[in-house]
């Protein structure tokens, strides 16, 4: 039995260049039907805004294209290991490298090589890529589709409170006294969170305090009237500061962007459990195209003349599902303080890496 953890070099090149070909394919495949879908669910409401066309439905394509890419991948690492283990099996090339003594870690590493790689590259695409396009968007569909804000520190949906009143703004542009919000609602409560009035206007400019609502719509609930303000300077409690705070979108950030803002509410005296859980998984996301082999492993060894193929496919199609479910769940327990931070992130994976390791190690060791 050889010692090597990788075979020949020639036998590495040939499986890693089969594998990658095969996750470039369902990659692509995955990301262009849900692209046609996602984009029949919403070319509607793109083309309801004004001036909008077909220049805007490909503008919407290719901020929507590295989400999908970003979260679609490890489903595409997932589904072509499976695919080319079951082929190597077809073939008798497994059974062919088993019988010139390559143990199955051996049949696998150059799998591993390939998906820890891709891996890599996921996370400089998410930190490069992903985040600027989720921000741009975000920013352009709280503007209902209108024109794409030009800058690149947009917040969408703030909501804050002022003490008993609430303001609320679709888009916030710039940054200290130059803030500047759009799609602006202020609701005006009592004492006992009663509604009295709300205040709506298209934009609203930071006065020092307050914010001034320029051209706004004055809507009383006790009298049912409708009135124009040409101005109207509501929220005094409201600051710059704690705009920035409370519009921060872990998935519009980058790594080392979201350490900083972590940092920037552990000075406030805010909670950061879900700010932390979204930060480990930045990590850990990536990184879990790496386990999809080891998890689809058990579709490469048995016989296929035995009939278990399709059955010991479906296990390995299973438990790569299943470790998505069980990590999707453990983020939300995460955000939600049920799990401590790092654990919401990086349990599943260790989790999975061991059932993976084990069901190779049990079936085919």
């Amino acid at each position: 039995m050889q010692l090597e953890f990788f075979p020949s070099r020639t036998l590495t090149l040939y499986l890693a260049k089969l594998f990658f070909v095969r996750i470039v394919a369902m990659l692509a495949v995955l990301v262009m039907v849900l692209m046609m879908l996602d984009l029949l669910s919403t070319s509607g409401d793109i083309l309801a805004a004004e001036g909008n066309g077909q220049a805007q439905l490909w503008t919407y394509v290719t901020l929507r294209v590295p989400q999908l890419v970003a979260r679609f991948l490890p489903y595409s690492v997932l589904l072509a290991t499976i695919i080319s283990l079951i082929t190597l099996n077809q073939n008798s090339e497994v059974i062919a490298m088993k019988a010139a003594g390559l143990s199955a870690h051996q049949v696998l590493a150059p799998l591993l090589l390939t998906a820890g790689l891709v891996s890599i590259v996921s996370f400089a695409f998410n930190e490069r890529v992903v985040t600027q396009a989720t921000a741009t968007l975000s920013a352009w569909e709280a503007n209902d589709y209108g024109p794409i804000p030009q800058d690149t520190g947009v917040k969408a949906n703030v909501y804050l409170t002022a003490g008993n009143d609430i303001l609320t703004a679709n888009t916030v542009t710039g940054s200290s006294e130059g803030m500047t919000m759009r799609g602006v609602t202020f609701y005006r409560r009592d004492a006992q969170g009663i509604l009295l009035e709300q205040i709506r206007a298209e934009r609203a400019t930071y006065a020092a305090p307050g914010w001034t609502m320029n051209d706004a719509v004055r809507f009383d609930v006790q009298t049912a009237d409708t009135s124009m303000v040409a101005s109207a300077t509501v929220a005094p409690e409201v600051i710059p500061e704690q705009i920035e705070l409370s519009a921060v979108n872990p998935d519009a950030q980058s790594f080392w962007q979201l350490s900083g803002s972590i940092a920037d509410f552990e000075a406030a005296g805010r909670r950061t459990a879900e700010l932390r859980a979204k930060w480990w998984h930045k990590i850990s996301g990536p990184l879990s195209a790496f386990l999809m082999p080891l998890l689809g492993a058990v579709a490469a060894f048995g016989l296929a003349r035995s009939g278990q193929l399709f059955v010991r496919a479906l296990i390995g199609m299973g438990l790569g599902f299943t470790y998505f479910v069980v990590d999707n769940a453990a983020l939300a327990m995460g955000s939600f303080g049920g799990y401590p931070p790092f654990l919401a992130a990086w349990a599943p994976f260790f989790l999975f890496l061991l059932i993976g390791e084990t069901v190779l190690v049990r079936t085919e060791e």
